[in-house]
């Protein structure tokens, strides 16, 4: 990184969180290309969120502290889960679409229509091990997160919500309009209140009266095991906070599961498959695999006889089932496996049973074949 990330916020090395958080929503404010028209504001800002990104997140902050630079995916250093951030405003979602939608509802002491926050959506990535046995994470995600300083409430140091002056409190404006039929009123949304009837005073010089900001949050969730993909969870409260307290909306979880090296998931039910020789075939085996648990063996009964492709089910030992204490079943696909290599005696045995089952082998007919034709 060529710019120094401290001197873009303008914040000491030793700056706290609170304070890299304080620095970063003045020059956003400064900076978001929605109020500052300069030609390279939209590149300033994004330098100041990429800025951000690192400053804000402890380990990727003592990455750059230490090396300078801040390579790998996002927050993999210290286990959290930076997620797939694809919610009701659109996929792709950032910081400084926040900073838009911040911009855009309740600025000025101001109250839209709409106060209560929105659900968002995250994606969450997780292996099939830890479905197994269920899984505690961190996500860090952003969103328009209550104001710390007016406690959500919008207000500034002796403010309160007074009527509005521009609609006398009643939220519509009444507007007439003089045609060759008459007079016509329509009535209007207030713009300086947003219907609401009410403004503010004095409003909080931190969110400018709307009660939130963008923040970056970071949440510790727990992932039932036997969850399957594509089931969602949501957390109550945690999506978009509303305007001057406001209900928030909901997070809502979608769990994604990926692919695993050595098992097929069916629902509840494992698929994996098993290599047995010839000689386990014929005879019958008992062989040990590892199973979808930590540190689990499950022994597979081979039959006598078993052929290329069979399966065999093994039960109880597949997936945990979602708030069930019970568990799927594995169905273990045999491949009859034939050896590319012989030492000298095992050529022997296979061909003295060749000969006891009176078979052509190696292109010549065995003695026990010959003998057969020699007598017919």
């Amino acid at each position: 990184m060529a710019v120094d990330l401290y001197n873009l916020l303008e914040v000491p090395k030793e700056a706290t969180e609170a304070e890299i958080k304080k620095a970063f929503y003045k020059k956003a404010r400064q900076l978001h290309p929605d109020v500052n028209k300069a030609p390279d504001a939209e590149e300033r800002f994004k330098e100041l969120n990429e800025a951000y990104d690192v400053l804000s997140d402890p380990n990727k902050r003592a990455q750059y502290d230490r090396f300078g630079t801040v390579g790998g995916p996002t927050g993999a250093a210290g286990g959290y889960q930076y997620v797939d951030f694809g919610d009701l405003f659109g996929s792709g979602f950032g910081m400084g679409d926040l900073f838009s939608q911040f911009f855009g509802g309740g600025a000025q002491g101001r109250s839209p229509a709409r106060k209560e926050g929105r659900d968002m959506g995250v994606g969450l990535r997780l292996t099939l091990e830890e479905i197994a046995i269920g899984a505690k994470k961190e996500i860090v995600y952003d969103r328009l997160a209550p104001c710390e300083a007016c406690k959500g409430t919008g207000l500034g140091k002796g403010g309160s919500f007074v009527d509005c002056s521009n609609c006398g409190g009643r939220g519509r404006i009444l507007s007439v309009q003089h045609t060759f039929l008459g007079d016509m009123q329509t009535q209007t949304t207030c713009p300086d209140c947003g219907g609401s009837g009410k403004t503010i005073d004095t409003p909080c010089p931190e969110c400018e009266g709307q009660g939130r900001l963008p923040d970056r949050q970071h949440l510790k969730i727990d992932v039932p095991r036997g969850i399957r993909d594509g089931q969602q969870l949501r957390l109550q409260h945690h999506g978009e906070a509303g305007i001057h307290g406001a209900k928030a909306g909901d997070l809502i979880v979608t769990v994604r599961i990926d692919s695993h090296n050595r098992f097929q998931r069916d629902g509840d039910n494992l698929h994996t498959r098993l290599e047995a020789s010839i000689a386990q075939a014929s005879l019958g085996a008992t062989i040990e695999v590892d199973g979808i648990l930590s540190n689990e063996k499950i022994e597979v009964a081979i039959p006598i006889g078993c052929q290329n492709d069979q399966t065999v089910r093994v039960r109880n030992k597949g997936m945990p089932v979602f708030k069930r204490e019970s568990r799927g079943d594995l169905f273990v696909h045999v491949t009859v496996t034939v050896p590319r290599k012989l030492t000298k005696r095992q050529q022997e045995l296979l061909e003295e049973l060749a000969v006891e089952f009176g078979e052509e082998v190696g292109g010549k007919k065995t003695v026990s074949q010959r003998l057969k034709d020699a007598l017919s």
